[in-house]
């Protein structure tokens, strides 16, 4: 191949990655995996892909290779790419419209007076270029990371790592559990969730990452056992690290975002913690990202892409006539209730995997009967697995994510205080009650007159 044609074929490659990035596809069927790494991977870094693109012209016009029609054409095809991928860079530094007014909108429009003055000049508005221009770069001053930790007795698949500040806080910091995607068959602790870990843990809290037992080799429900095994180890052990066992908020993405959501609206299910039944594995807050939270799709929401066949065959191994109790039991959204903790879900309206129908309907069933606060960010562009590595949306989602931890830290922090108050009020008062009643002179007992009427 000619130079010239190699230009012209990377710049068919380059816009066709660009288009597919911009449209909103949805019934692929089988080229579902082609379409969502070519528009995941050009969504996200468009600002870089449009470096490189642009860097391509100068050796080639200094070759002469730009006289050739083929090349011409090819730098037309680039032309056009390069208006796509600055109009994607555009769409995502857009990010904050949708999430800060997803949080007004759930948590009050003066949200941040409620996170104590300290902790607000941690907050972030901002992203730095120097972060996203290196999007697999994570680790940060200050942070120190424990790896493979055993949380259970499932060998490589019962690990977790830690990740904190090097200085101790007051009290503990509060942890932030993530459990990592995959389609339940795939995935590792190190491979996701690093830019929100890396940036929680700069600013005073502490995240564990985790492995859990995968399919097919390990069915459905043990990946739920094994995310609630998590909590209860972090119950029992998590001081050890500096952590507050008291504050546990869980997050994830894709499976990850259905374990996490799962986790969130079971607590203490003795069904699902053999073994360590009596253990609180209740949650505080709860960020799935791009969940699956219905195993029946009983909205017909993805009919002619349907997961059944993955679930059924390798991830519960049971169809639903087989185990519809199973089946029902695993949806996030059956379990929707008044005692849901605080939510936080975000979700893109570009992705191919997770329909975003899936993630409104299970936010409008949440907001109908939660007691706490539902936000629910979508975010226009985004295709699944967005956040696992740093680019300007990613950035300002974990800036949202990190006000939303706050918030809710700083109201569980409130009504502990208030808790505590009530408490000593109740106890002062039955003291000073008891007190009263002891002080108080015994009143004499006239002698009854004798019946008779004599002395």
């Amino acid at each position: 191949m000619s130079l010239a044609g190699l230009y012209f074929f990377l710049s068919l490659v380059s816009v066709s990655c660009t288009y597919a990035a911009i449209i909103q596809a949805r019934r692929v069927y089988y080229f579902v995996p082609f379409y969502f790494l070519a528009a995941w991977l050009c969504g996200e870094l468009a600002l870089i892909h449009l470096l490189w693109q642009v860097a391509l012209v100068v050796p080639l016009a200094l070759l002469g290779g730009l006289d050739s029609p083929l090349a011409q054409t090819g730098l037309g095809l680039f032309a056009i790419s390069w208006l796509g991928l600055i109009y994607l860079h555009f769409q995502a530094m857009d990010t904050p419209l949708y999430t800060r007014a997803a949080l007004r909108s759930a948590l009050g429009d003066n949200y941040r007076q409620d996170i104590p003055a300290g902790r607000r000049l941690l907050l972030c508005d901002d992203i730095a270029s120097r972060d996203w221009i290196r999007p697999f770069h994570f680790s940060r001053p200050g942070v120190e990371v424990h790896q493979h930790i055993a949380y259970g007795e499932a060998g490589k698949r019962n690990l977790l790592d830690i990740y904190h500040p090097r200085e101790r806080r007051e009290g503990g910091f509060p942890v932030l559990l993530q459990v990592h995607g995959g389609a339940w068959i795939i995935g590792e602790k190190e491979q996701q969730g690093k830019p929100l870990m890396y940036h929680m843990a700069e600013r005073g809290w502490l995240c564990v990452a985790i492995n859990y037992r995968l399919s097919p080799r390990s069915a459905f429900p043990a990946h739920i056992i094994d995310v609630k095994k998590a909590i209860a180890w972090i119950r029992q052990h998590i001081a050890e690290y500096g952590g507050n066992p008291d504050f546990v908020a869980i997050t994830g993405g894709s499976a990850g975002g259905h374990l996490s959501s799962l986790a969130a609206l079971t607590p203490n299910c003795k069904d699902w913690q053999p073994g360590f039944e009596s253990v609180d594995t209740t949650l505080q807050a709860a960020i799935p990202f791009y969940g699956v939270y219905d195993f029946l799709d009983r909205h017909d929401v993805r009919p002619e892409m349907s997961m059944g066949d993955l679930l059924g065959g390798r991830v519960i191994q049971r169809s639903f006539d087989e185990a519809p109790e199973l089946w029902e039991a695993g949806s996030p959204l059956s379990h929707v209730s008044a005692a849901a903790p605080p939510m936080f879900v975000i979700q893109g309206t570009h992705d191919s995997l997770v329909w975003v129908e899936e993630a409104r309907i299970f936010v409008n069933a949440l907001r109908a009967v939660a007691s706490q606060p539902v936000a629910y960010a979508e975010l226009p562009g985004a295709q699944h697995a967005f956040e696992i590595f740093h680019s300007v949306r990613t950035d300002h989602t974990v800036n949202a994510v990190a006000d939303f931890l706050e918030w809710t830290h700083a109201k569980w922090l409130a009504g502990r205080v208030n808790l505590n108050a009530k408490t000593k009020t109740k106890t002062k008062t039955k003291a000073n009650a008891t007190a009263k009643t002891k002080s108080k002179p015994k009143q004499k007992t006239k002698p009854k007159p004798d019946a008779t009427g004599g002395d």
